[in-house]
């Protein structure tokens, strides 16, 4: 297993093919923080639910992986490119960027991605997500907050363990002031392990509240558009839920972490791999 403490790769500080800086890093736990990553020159313009690739060198190779953007386009420029990322136990780029000081030239490339909302789209936005795969729903709903145009939303995002919420504190914010019209549901799926005592939220996988979820809010096919983000076992069971209660398949737009059956032996990448 490669861990931060372990990885003694040398990482290359000037490379040519560096295009890019690591500006701001906020460590949430031990293994999740986000990372602002700002291009040298000029932004490349994106959507939200997009990815970039970012990756440094090391030993003489380019290590990179692919992470949704959770921030809005309209800061790229000054504030960079947000990732939320989950560092792996012997993987091979997180332990790198894990190691990597602020100011750190990186190589950044993309976007690249379809996993977009739909345009003029006046239906209950469900975002269901499972770790992670909340980033794309954040900077979908920071841009239309930007331009004053927020969509009613159900933020589904299902954890381990309470600490690993990211966005938490942003999402449970727009609800309670009334900034952004959405209802926040998470829920953790060990509810009986120490690190949960006090969860007084929903319990188990986020694919399992769905149906109850949809109940309880009357979300129907008729009111309701479903974007899914995380990984494939999850979105195909979320999926299977979807369709079952009517919702035709391009009302549910899919975005995985890895393709099904394929799942990578080191770093996952973060929401990288669009079946739109």
């Amino acid at each position: 297993m490669t861990d931060v403490a372990e990885d003694s790769r040398t990482i290359a500080r000037d490379a040519p093919q560096y295009n890019a800086s690591l500006v701001r890093r906020e460590d949430a736990t031990e293994s999740l923080a986000s990372f602002w990553v700002r291009f040298d020159g000029d932004p490349t313009p994106f959507e939200p639910g997009q990815y970039m690739t970012i990756g440094v060198f090391a030993e003489g190779k380019l290590m990179q992986r692919p992470y949704s953007v959770a921030s809005s386009p309209r800061v790229a420029g000054s504030d960079g490119y947000e990732f939320y990322v989950r560092l792996v136990n012997g993987g091979q780029f997180t332990p790198l960027l894990w190691r990597l000081p602020e100011g750190h030239p990186m190589r950044m490339i993309g976007p690249k991605g379809k996993f977009l909302l739909e345009p003029e789209d006046d239906r209950t936005h469900i975002f269901i997500s499972s770790g992670t795969g909340n980033a794309p729903f954040i900077s979908m709903m920071r841009e239309l907050l930007a331009v004053d145009r927020p969509r009613r939303a159900v933020f589904l995002n299902g954890v381990s363990y309470q600490r690993d919420l990211g966005y938490r504190d942003l999402v449970e914010g727009w609800q309670q002031n009334g900034e952004y019209p959405v209802t926040y549901i998470p829920t953790v799926s060990r509810p009986r392990d120490p690190s949960n005592v006090g969860w007084s939220g929903r319990t188990g996988r986020v694919e399992a509240i769905l149906a109850p979820v949809l109940d309880e809010l009357a979300l129907t096919p008729d009111n309701s558009i479903a974007y899914i983000c995380g990984n494939p076992d999850m979105i195909l069971s979320a999926e299977e839920t979807l369709l079952a209660r009517g919702y035709p398949e391009p009302q549910v737009k899919k975005e995985l972490y890895w393709p099904k059956g394929k799942e990578p032996r080191g770093d996952a990448p973060g929401a990288a791999i669009s079946d739109e």
